[in-house]
């Protein structure tokens, strides 16, 4: 039991290797940048495996039981003074452990993140061998991994939330790694400002459940909710898990809040493989699936999760059909696959919806790896349309991103095909068929996803090159980059045979392994012994309907009907190509280039950057209106009060001063002052001037009786 009475290591390794990056990096060589950085990783891959090996032993002699660790309290004391009132007037004690829970949740994350994470940091280390800040790179790796452990394998909201802080600095600091550029820094606090949004609805949610449920440990509020203590369709439990969601569609890039998302590609391609594949957008549907007991509860909030992730999903794939970026394509398609996430959760299909996060996790992770070896052998270029005749010049790159594609499209064999057939048949027949439109845009978006994935080969790959100025650069990626490509192009084929399903005879083990934290028949979960009791979902049905075997073959029809409209449309696409949508319906083509203009109406409703003649437009519009109104108009005001109340007061002093008291009480005596004027004038107190005077007064009179 070393591994699991020791799980607190696992985020601690990488954590460690950060902190010696950022407090000795700049004196460490590169290789010993590698040693540490990479090697906390594999250690931390290595004690993962070791905790999931023996969770999986632990757990047959206690069914179904979560292991918790908890190690001491984080906040709150057991002396009762951060005591509060919960909703119905009971005393309760704010406390966050800082405690750590392995169950098959957070095992199949803890497996990719750290197995993905592994790959990732060891493709870097060829990748930007030649980049300055190497040392700050892998230092942001590092902690980018503590934070994701830490959200996983947090036993309570509050460290989870902490993680989920964690991952949101760690996005900022690597998308804005160039930060000469200004497109990477205004991209870096894109990213964070979008984010702050959802993480106010996170912190809004958080707060909520405590209120209600006295706890934040995620065993208790389980088990509460499974007690059938509260309603379904509660209104407090509803409004706390639509505020969850909100801070699910910030990380996880759902509408309204994707648009930072594809900013991001302004990162190192490293970074965009992290986040896209093993780290950031998969905490929203983590937590989501972690609540799955509050959702459940709330029939209103499962639904709007539903409808926003289909329509996330068809979206983020029809402005995929366009883009030329060879990251940006891949950037809509993550969102279009979160969608898809977040469409099986909302229906109730939990395991499936995790099971795409599995499998998503290696295809999307080689999928941008693949992307950066082609930007790498190709000096930095990225614009699909200078591409073009690569597949015989680098053969590795070629062959585990076209694995890759067909694992995305879903082709049969490959493990995008098993975890996305499985969420297609759960909204058709959940709910007796209430789902089947969003089945259908659902399928329509895996109509466009084989397409725009294979618009990508076609215009990298196999089309005639387009660029003789970018083709002498072409060459190969070192065995560092290209190792990790093998590794994930294995795992994008065989990972979905975990989820073989039960209509193709197999016995779908991955759903099975989520059982204790999905099913209707709950085993204890907490440290004491309960019955069991109702859970979160109910278990996917072990099913054999023909309806299943005929949307399995619509599903294969649509990836190879995607398939071949690319094929016809870019398999010889020239210098100079016409885009086949630009050429039919120009109008939609810009509409679907310029991604529905919704940065552009996102900029007039915030941001302030269009203006109006002299005026700004939008909310920073109406902030600076409003500075003027208080600058002009209430500062005015209050100023032009003070200004009257001063001119009354000196008024009034003058008044007093010269008429109350110079007229009234004191005009006698002013009157006697101006009478006795004259007199005074002649009051000198000077002795010789009175002499003076008496001898002119003197002369004056002699001379006066002299000449009379």
């Amino acid at each position: 039991m070393f591994f699991l009475d020791h799980i607190w290591l696992i985020p601690l390794l990488p954590a460690f290797g950060a902190a010696i990056m950022f407090f000795f990096g700049r004196k460490l060589s590169k290789q010993a940048v590698d040693a540490v950085c990479v090697g906390v990783v594999v250690l931390a891959f290595l004690f993962g495996c070791g905790a999931v090996s023996q969770y999986t032993r632990w757990s047959h002699d206690y069914p179904g039981r979560p292991f918790e660790k908890i190690l001491y309290t984080w906040l709150g004391s057991d002396t009762g003074h951060l005591n509060f009132l919960k909703h119905d007037g009971t005393p309760a004690q704010f406390q966050a452990d800082d405690g750590f829970l392995l169950d098959p949740l957070s095992s199949i994350w803890l497996l990719f993140v750290t197995g993905v994470g592994m790959l990732i940091h060891i493709y870097s280390t060829g990748y930007m061998a030649h980049e300055g800040g190497y040392y700050r790179f892998f230092g942001y790796l590092n902690l980018f991994m503590f934070s994701m452990l830490m959200l996983v394998l947090g036993n309570n909201y509050v460290l989870m939330f902490v993680g989920w802080e964690g991952v949101g600095l760690c996005s900022y600091l690597l998308i804005g790694f160039y930060f000469h550029r200004k497109s990477a820094s205004d991209a870096a606090n894109k990213a964070f400002i979008v984010n702050r949004i959802g993480d106010a609805g996170f912190l809004l949610g958080m707060f909520t459940i405590v209120w209600y449920f006295g706890s934040f440990r995620f065993t208790d509020i389980t088990a509460l909710a499974r007690s059938g203590q509260f309603s379904i369709g509660d209104p407090i439990i509803t409004a706390a898990t639509l505020l969850l969601f909100v801070g699910a569609c910030g990380k996880s890039a759902q509408l309204p809040l994707y648009v930072w998302l594809p900013d991001a590609m302004e990162g190192p391609t490293p970074v965009s493989a992290l986040i896209h594949a093993a780290t950031m957008v998969t905490a929203g549907v983590y937590m989501v699936a972690r609540s799955n007991a509050l959702f459940v509860l709330a029939p209103a909030s499962m639904k709007t999760v539903a409808i926003v992730g289909a329509l996330t999903a068809i979206f983020a794939a029809s402005i995929g059909l366009v883009q030329n970026d060879i990251k940006r394509v891949l950037a809509y398609s993550t969102v279009s696959q979160l969608g898809y996430m977040f469409l099986a959760l909302g229906i109730g299909a939990f395991a499936a919806g995790v099971f795409h996060v599995f499998t998503h996790a290696f295809f999307k992770a080689l999928l941008f790896l693949g992307a950066g070896s082609v930007i790498h052998a190709l000096g930095g270029e990225q614009d699909m349309r200078k591409m073009g005749a690569l597949a015989h010049k680098i053969p590795r790159t070629y062959r585990t991103m076209f694995i890759a594609t067909l694992a995305i499209a879903g082709i049969p064999g490959f493990a995008g095909f098993f975890s996305k057939d499985e969420i297609l048949w759960q909204a058709w027949h959940s709910e007796g068929g209430a789902y089947r439109l969003l089945w259908g845009i659902a399928y329509v978006t895996a109509l466009m996803t084989a397409f725009y994935m294979f618009r990508l080969i076609y215009l990298t790959f196999w089309s005639p090159a387009r660029s003789q100025e970018v083709e002498h650069h072409v060459h190969e990626s070192p065995n560092s980059m290209t190792v990790p490509l093998l590794i994930l192009a294995f795992f994008s084929i065989f990972s979905g045979l975990l989820g073989w399903p039960h209509s193709l005879k197999g016995s779908n083990r991955f759903e099975k392994f989520l059982e204790p934290v999905f099913s209707r028949e709950a085993a204890p979960v907490l440290a004491e012994e309960r019955p069991g009791q109702l859970a979160a979902g109910a278990k996917e049905a072990e099913h054999a309907d023909p309806w299943e075997y005929i949307l399995m073959f619509l599903s294969i029809g649509a990836a190879v009907v995607g398939w071949g409209l690319a094929r016809s449309s870019y398999q010889n696409a020239s210098e100079g190509y016409v885009e086949p949508i630009a050429s039919k319906s120009p109008r939609a083509y810009d509409l679907l280039y310029n991604k529905y203009y919704v940065d552009e109406g996102y900029d007039y409703a915030f941001t302030g950057r269009r203006k109006l003649g002299d005026v700004r437009l939008g909310a920073m519009g109406l902030g600076e209106a409003s500075s003027w109104f208080d600058s002009r108009v209430i500062d005015g005001t209050v100023n032009g009060a003070g200004w009257i109340t001063r001119l009354t007061a000196t008024l009034s002093t003058w008044w007093d001063k010269w008429i109350i008291d110079g007229l009234g009480v004191n005009g006698p005596a002013v009157a006697a002052r101006l009478l006795s004027y004259p007199t005074r004038m002649l009051q000198w107190g000077l002795v010789q001037w009175y002499a003076l005077v008496m001898v002119v007064g003197l002369v004056g009179f002699v001379a006066y009786y002299a000449w009379r």
